[in-house]
């Protein structure tokens, strides 16, 4: 079994405040506290750009069809600028993102580089720009594809890494990261893989262009490349240019999962699907949709799926999850009328299986019985017990909060 990765743990959560005291301390989740400083307004700057692509302590996390470049399953590789140089040519940042979008050339390579931020931590011959100092990090899509000439050049890359003897992890679902590592890997797969899926604009059908370090797209107005077609380098008008609102945005689709206390809070609401391994269960999630409060999104998924009626709930913490873009909206809630815990499937037929867990059993299976989907269990789990997620996931945390108790309980003599 291979070793649990490490849960974040950002100063502000060991910090003492009148909050903390009243609500107890914050529950921070994989994926999420990432050690860089994103310095979404400095996206813009070109020359701030520049000198970040070739300071030497710049480092370029690869995604290979999303796949991460790995020195092992739990470490990520750090390239660097002069590994990429066939890819990002040095003058990428030379021209204003004004003039890039005026000068378009589909023709033209466009690398895809993802500015995700400076790592403030490392200091020591780091980049120092006005008052931020720090290492500067970058995602950049290495996959193979567009003209045969880029093609070959992300080969080339590929294979110099590959010789190297580091791999492109290829798993459905990677929680094997160190947390800081884990933060910086889900940023730049969730970034690289909007834009992968968003090459053409919704509206006019064109190719649209990465702008603002890769996290905005827009519409070209003019391509050059429309010249050998013997047509005008305008190309046909197009909504998304003529309103403020003249870019593309990445998409984060908000989900709910929820830990479910029964109304003498004494067992907890579990469910299964089929793809779930055998004995292996947990919290119930769903999509927000339009027009619906996270709390009433809970609601409603819980009685769809298990038929079961809460009444109050609780917002507990949340996760990124990058696949491909979830957040996951972690919620406690509660049964208030033992009339209202009947489990019925029959709504939504997404789960294979809901029950109501006595406390003490799991206890048990956070003790001996939580593993990854796809691993087994520990040594001291006994066939035919209740398994559960590993702490990595906010399911885990979840549980664990609403059976402490913790959570629901915390400290209200505090005055505010």
């Amino acid at each position: 079994m291979s070793t649990i990765p490490q849960i974040p743990m950002p100063a502000h959560v060991q910090a003492e405040s009148m909050l903390a005291r009243k609500f107890g301390k914050e529950t921070v989740n994989y994926f999420s506290s990432s050690p860089l400083n994103r310095l979404s307004f400095l996206r813009s700057e070109h020359p701030f750009l520049s000198a970040a692509l070739k300071h030497p302590t710049t480092r370029f996390v690869l995604l290979n069809n999303l796949a991460p470049l790995t020195k092992s399953p739990s470490e990520l590789y750090y390239a660097h600028y002069e590994e990429v140089r066939n890819l990002v040519p040095e003058d990428i940042f030379d021209q204003s993102e004004e003039d890039i979008i005026k000068n378009y050339d589909s023709r033209k390579p466009h690398p895809l580089l993802i500015f995700l931020g400076l790592d403030e931590s490392r200091t020591e011959g780091a980049l120092n720009w006005k008052i931020y100092n720090g290492t500067p990090y970058f995602a950049l899509d290495v996959t193979p594809k567009g003209s045969d000439e880029q093609q070959e050049n992300a080969k080339g890359v590929i294979g110099a890494m590959e010789a190297k003897g580091l791999s492109f992890y290829q798993s459905r679902v990677v929680m094997t990261f160190s947390a800081d590592e884990a933060a910086i890997y889900a940023q730049s797969r969730a970034l690289a893989d909007w834009n992968t899926r968003n090459t053409f604009c919704g509206t006019c059908g064109n190719r649209t262009l990465s702008v603002n370090s890769g996290t905005k797209r827009a519409c070209p107005p003019t391509d050059a490349a429309r010249l050998v077609e013997g047509k005008p380098t305008e190309g046909p008008a197009c909504n998304t240019r003529t309103t403020i609102s003249n870019l593309s945005f990445p998409r984060t689709d908000p989900t709910i999962i929820v830990a479910v206390i029964s109304t003498d809070a004494k067992r907890i609401l579990l469910g299964r699907s089929k793809r779930f391994p055998p004995c292996w269960y947990s919290t119930l999630a769903g999509f927000i949709e339009p027009a619906e409060s996270v709390e009433d999104a809970v609601r409603r998924e819980v009685w769809e799926e298990a038929g079961v009626t809460l009444s109050r709930v609780v917002i507990h913490s949340s996760q990124p999850w990058p696949y491909p873009a979830n957040l996951m909206i972690g919620a406690i809630a509660q049964v208030s009328d033992p009339a209202h815990e009947k489990i019925n499937l029959e709504h939504d037929p997404e789960l294979e299986d809901a029950r109501w867990f006595e406390i003490h059993e799991v206890e048990e299976a956070l003790r001996v019985g939580v593993s990854p989907l796809g691993e087994k269990p520990g040594p001291d789990y006994k066939e035919g017990g209740l398994r559960l997620p590993p702490p990595t996931a906010i399911a885990n945390q979840l549980i664990r909060a609403a059976i402490s108790g913790e959570f629901l309980t915390g400290d209200k003599t505090s005055k505010m």
